[in-house]
């Protein structure tokens, strides 16, 4: 692609970004890059978005792949979550200078690879070094393809997924005989008795507890889990066409409100105030994202375990999740020794993803996720059945992990949860909400 070509495609981009949150300044270190002038700094120049503990863990990665390559070298850097980082990846492979590895959300993805900012993986090495579709947990494999090509290579799955109270659960009578797991449930009626043993028979304050004030993100994951259950995605054509199913938005909302209805879970509740419930044990269940455990594993006394939903609508089990992938920017530049050393790279950090799943992160890369450094992981090894499951965001230029879209529908997700919209109301609602995005034009043609 020629550089007025890029530049055009990145025009494009940041202004869809710049719709969904805006183009953040260049006052960093990385400014120098941004403007087109970063230097070759080191041998594999790396770009993500991870701090905390997935923070150190990916330290660890890369000091293990330093130890395996003595002569490679790697300068990783850390940029801000969110729209922020996006526009920034764009406008660096843009202007031509960009890293030579970056991570991607993989609901992210279709845009990123709509606008040319991508490399195949069939243009890199890294088939050659046994980086394969028959290696992948399928769901994030596809996720990974748009229009027919890989644009990404999967890290992991990090599902939306049940905690639950062990001690609670045993006194409400929902464990399994080994007493490892929960007793089958299947089915609406199922997980609402389920609840209410919890806040009744095992005597919690209340049967489960999620953050929903001030948090969308976490209203749409759980909403987006239970829809997909019955219907396919809100909106299709890449975005541009409502395509909501009212008899299954009726249904789900009716769900939802027969745990925030009866009290079997607060109508409004903060994050800090759902995990003070769930640490303290005051609650049975937790819906929360698994990158989580780290924080309850540090809770004296708590005894915890974590499993996926089971089927709540529909016949079949559904787990809201995303996906961290890693990707090539588009280089120019035609440096066969880079793209190469970019590649081993990435193969290095599938090899080390036992330590990314630490975090609680499920890895895509089956044999790190047939491994025994992995399977030796608990709770992890519990619901890595969510990742076959997996359910991403619907496909659109304006959606994605730290989106505007995830902070306006489930927006209106939390209006449902507090009760202020019925459910006979909510897909009137949710179309007001949806009516911004799909009647705005798309910055580029995504099939």
């Amino acid at each position: 692609m020629s550089g007025a070509m890029a530049r055009r495609r990145f025009l494009a981009l940041s202004g869809g970004l710049a719709l969904t949150g805006g183009l953040a300044a260049c006052s960093s270190p990385l400014a120098s890059g941004l403007t087109g002038s970063q230097p070759n700094t080191a041998d594999v120049i790396f770009w993500n978005l991870f701090t905390g503990g997935d923070g150190a863990n990916m330290v660890l990665m890369e000091k293990a792949f330093r130890k395996a390559n003595p002569g490679t070298t790697v300068e990783a850097t850390i940029l801000g979550w969110g729209n922020p980082y996006y526009t920034k990846l764009a406008l660096a492979t843009a202007s031509g200078t960009p890293p030579d590895v970056g991570i991607t959300h993989l609901s992210r993805l279709p845009l990123l690879a709509a606008s040319g900012l991508l490399e195949p993986i069939e243009r890199t090495p890294l088939g050659e070094l046994g980086v394969t579709q028959d290696k992948f947990t399928p769901a994030a494999w596809k996720k990974a393809t748009v229009d027919g090509t890989v644009y990404a290579v999967p890290l992991d799955t990090h599902p939306f997924v049940l905690y639950y109270n062990v001690d609670i659960a045993r006194k409400a009578g929902l464990l399994n005989s080994a007493g490892d797991g929960l007793v089958p449930l299947k089915g609406k009626e199922d997980f609402v008795d389920a609840v209410k043993a919890m806040k009744d028979a095992g005597g919690a304050q209340f049967g489960a507890v999620m953050s929903i004030t001030a948090d969308p993100s976490t209203a749409w994951r759980f909403f987006s889990m239970i829809y997909s259950g019955l219907a396919g995605p809100i909106v299709t054509d890449s975005g541009t066409k409502i395509d909501i199913d009212d008899e299954a938005m009726q249904e789900t909302v009716a769900f939802m409100q027969s745990l925030t209805g009866p009290n079997l879970m607060p109508k409004n509740l903060t994050g800090a105030g759902a995990n003070a419930l769930f640490s303290t044990g005051k609650s049975g269940f937790l819906f929360d994202g698994e990158w989580q455990i780290p924080s309850y594993r540090a809770v004296k006394d708590l005894k915890f375990n974590v499993v996926p939903f089971p089927a709540l609508l529909g016949s079949k089990p559904v787990a809201y999740a995303d996906s961290h992938a890693l990707i090539l920017p588009r280089n120019d530049r035609g440096d066969e020794t880079r793209t190469r050393n970019a590649s081993k790279f990435v193969k290095s950090l599938l090899d080390s993803s036992a330590v990314w799943a630490e975090g609680g992160h499920i890895p895509a890369w089956l044999p790190t996720q047939h491994s025994k450094a992995f399977l030796d992981q608990s709770p992890q090894r519990n619901y890595v059945e969510a990742a076959f499951n997996a359910q991403y965001d619907p496909v659109a230029w304006y959606t994605g992990a730290g989106s505007d879209f995830q902070g306006v529908i489930g927006g209106t997700v939390i209006e449902a949860l507090t009760g202020r919209i019925t459910p006979k109301g909510m897909a009137s609602a949710m179309r007001s909400a949806l009516k911004r995005y799909t009647t705005s034009r798309p910055p580029v043609t995504m099939k």
